[in-house]
Formats: C-alpha cells, sequence, structure tokens
C-alpha cells in the first residue's frame, strides 16, 4: 500500500464522515402530548371543611443564571401568571374555598403553595411545586414537566387553551387527592388551626400558648379559646378586613392575567418557533465545524503527500474544510441573532401594582409598592387599627 494511496483513502474517508455528518442534522419537534384532564369535585363539601388555598406568586428562578435565553423581564411576568392559571385551575376543580393568589408565604391561609419556574421558553414548561397547610405539613413536593406539541399554538384549533393547561390539571389532581386523604375532622382543624395563626400573629400574649410544634416541626392545637372570647371575635373581625384587602390584590392580579393573555401567548408562539430554530442552527453548526475539522485534518495529511493529485485534492479538501467552518460560525451567529429576539418580545410583559388608597374611619393611607410592599404595610396598619380600636391585652 503506496503513502499516496493511504491519504487518498483517508480523505476519503473523511469525506463520508463529512456527507454522514450533515446528513444527520434535522428538526425534532412532539406531534401530540398526553393530555391531562382536570378532576371534579362531585360530592358536597360543607363549608366548615372547604379549605382556602393561597398561590404565591411564582419563584422566575433567574438568581444566579446566565443564560441569554432566560430573560428576567419575560419571568417576572410569567411568575405571577402561572400563578394565576393554576388558581383558575383549582377553582374549576370545584374542592376548596376561596382560592386566592396571595402576596407572599406569610399570609396565613389553609394551603399555601410555592412553584419555582425551572424551564419555560414556549417549548416545554418546567415547575417545581411545594404545597404545605397551615401546620406545616408537606402536601406536595414535586416538579412538573410537559413539553408542547407542534399544534398547541394552532390558531385554527376549535377550542384553543393553555398549551400547558395539562401541567396545572396534574398539580390540581395531585392536591386533590390530598384533600380526599385526610382524615375525618383534619380539614376543620386546619381551618381552626389557621385562625389561632392569625390571632397569635396579631396578640401573641394571648394565644402563643394555644399552639406549639411537635417533634416534626408540625404546628398542633393544645387548647382552643373560649366560645366567647372578646379577643378572638375582634381578631375575626380585623382578618374579615384582611381577606377584604387580598381580594383587591386578586382584582389586580386577575387585570394582569387578562392584560398579559394574548401578548403572552403570542410571545410563547414566538419563542416556540425560536427555540426549534435555533436548536436546529446549532446542530447544523455543529455539524459544520466538525465537517470542516475532519475536511482540513484530512486535506492537510494529503496535502503532505508525495503524490501530486493527492496534494492539489488536499489543498482543496482543507479550503472546504475552512469554508464548513466559516458556515458554522455564521450559523452560531444567527442562532444568537434568535435568542436576543427572545428578549425583545418579552420587554413588554413587565408591570408595575398601581399605588392603592384606602379610607379608613379616621385617616386616608396610600400604600405603594409591588404587592408584597403593600400587603407588609396593609398588615402593619392593621395592627395599629387594632390597638387604635380595641387597644392590646394585658
Amino acid at each position: 500500500m503506496t503513502k499516496s494511496w493511504y491519504t487518498t483513502l483517508l480523505w476519503q474517508a473523511f469525506s463520508v464522515l463529512l456527507i454522514v455528518t450533515l446528513a444527520g442534522c434535522g428538526t425534532t419537534t412532539v406531534k401530540s402530548t398526553q393530555y391531562t384532564p382536570l378532576s371534579q369535585e362531585t360530592a358536597i363539601i360543607p363549608e366548615s371543611e372547604l379549605l382556602d388555598v393561597g398561590v404565591v406568586p411564582f419563584d422566575p428562578g433567574v438568581d444566579g443564571k446566565q443564560d441569554d435565553d432566560v430573560r428576567p423581564e419575560v419571568r417576572n411576568a410569567e411568575s405571577r401568571y402561572l400563578a394565576s392559571q393554576l388558581v383558575a385551575t383549582l377553582q374549576s376543580s370545584a374542592a376548596w374555598g376561596p382560592v386566592r393568589v396571595i402576596p407572599d408565604p406569610t399570609t396565613v391561609v389553609d394551603l399555601t403553595i410555592e412553584g419555582t419556574i425551572l424551564h419555560s421558553d414556549g417549548e416545554k414548561l418546567e415547575l417545581a411545586i411545594v404545597a404545605r397547610d397551615s401546620s406545616g405539613r408537606s402536601w406536595l413536593d414535586k416538579t412538573y414537566r410537559e413539553v408542547a406539541s407542534v399544534y398547541a399554538y394552532d390558531n385554527r384549533r376549535s377550542q384553543p387553551r393553555d398549551p400547558f393547561q395539562g401541567i396545572y390539571n396534574r398539580i390540581a389532581n395531585d392536591l386533590m387527592q390530598m384533600r380526599s386523604q385526610l382524615p375525618a375532622g383534619r380539614a376543620e382543624e386546619l381551618r381552626t388551626l389557621s385562625e389561632l395563626r392569625f390571632a397569635r400573629d396579631f396578640v401573641p400574649d394571648a394565644y402563643s400558648e394555644h399552639v406549639r410544634a411537635n417533634r416534626r416541626g408540625e404546628l398542633e392545637i393544645i387548647r382552643l379559646p373560649a366560645a366567647n372570647d372578646p379577643i378572638m371575635a375582634r381578631i375575626q373581625a380585623i382578618r374579615e378586613r384582611d381577606y377584604l384587602f387580598i381580594d383587591t390584590l386578586q382584582e389586580h392580579y386577575d387585570t394582569f392575567q387578562r392584560r398579559m393573555d394574548s401578548p403572552y401567548q403570542i410571545w410563547r408562539a414566538e419563542s416556540y418557533r425560536e427555540v426549534i430554530a435555533t436548536r436546529q442552527l446549532k446542530r447544523e453548526s455543529t455539524a459544520r465545524m466538525v465537517g470542516g475539522i475532519a475536511a482540513v485534518a484530512g486535506g492537510i495529511l494529503a496535502a503532505g503527500s508525495s503524490d501530486g493529485s493527492a496534494r492539489v485534492g488536499g489543498m482543496m479538501a482543507a479550503g472546504a474544510g475552512g469554508m464548513l467552518i466559516k458556515s458554522a460560525l455564521g450559523k452560531r451567529q444567527e442562532a444568537q441573532m434568535h435568542i436576543e429576539a427572545l428578549a425583545e418580545l418579552g420587554e413588554s410583559l413587565e408591570i408595575a401594582l398601581e399605588p392603592q388608597v384606602i379610607e379608613l374611619e379616621d385617616r386616608t393611607i396610600t400604600l405603594t409598592g409591588n404587592a408584597q410592599a403593600q400587603y407588609a404595610q396593609w398588615k402593619d396598619i392593621l395592627k395599629q387599627v387594632y390597638e387604635a380600636e380595641y387597644g392590646m391585652p394585658q
């Protein structure tokens, strides 16, 4: 076997590798996904057993991330929108009492749900969901994933729905399953525990001994206040005011969801197409880079041959390989342009909560900042109202 023949054979092998590599490029999309229907509660639940549910705006999941395709302005808006979608789904299941978006997890409700957005790009949604009742007992600590089908953003569908409605349905179904496993009387006990926790926050001297944490760290009721306890009656009146304020915030979240729905679904559809296109471009870029390097290496090896035709072929192969590498770099630049387009599409999704003016009996107050900040101000005002109207107990 001569050296010339060997180098020519090696170049042919590299050429075959190049062809196979380029031929392997393709776009992968999910044609259909298994849709999970929402379970509906058919039994009549007594009002005393209907648990109040609070969903905290999701953690955007952007802290410490440096990915170019994770846009904080989009994620911050999504954190509210996705929480509102879950609230609407839970309400549709008819298994709960009032279901609201609450400003922060310190808000006292019977069941608190928190979530973190792990991934969201229009093609795939991944959420980490944690749910705890008012005792601190964990109901749910699970990661949910769903991939949208290629038909999810087809405007010709007769009954359009959220591309990821199935993920909310699965969360709601799991919570409903946990609710059905509560022992008799536990739901009423959780409602009472919530009342005692709220009262303890306002008057710790009067109610700190009513609730205690057990060895598992879960709260238990040690004793109940008297049926005609005047302090508890005052606390319940204050709690009604707190509910009214949270309902006002819920109207804000509902309005935000309606305003965001159309542009957000458009962004999702565009993002879906951008993600598919970007993945295809990256695959083509990688394939061309590998093929180009292989062609250059084979060409250099052949160019060193003593055979004249092999040297000519080697130089041509090296040149072709260089062109492939240049093409690969161009594809990567094009992919970066698609990623930047995602940021532009999401810039309009950020929203600020308007200041709220509240009329009290003796004054007018203005709450400013985001929902969490306004709620913190409101809790301070409620304590001032309690002190002014009833005085702190001795």
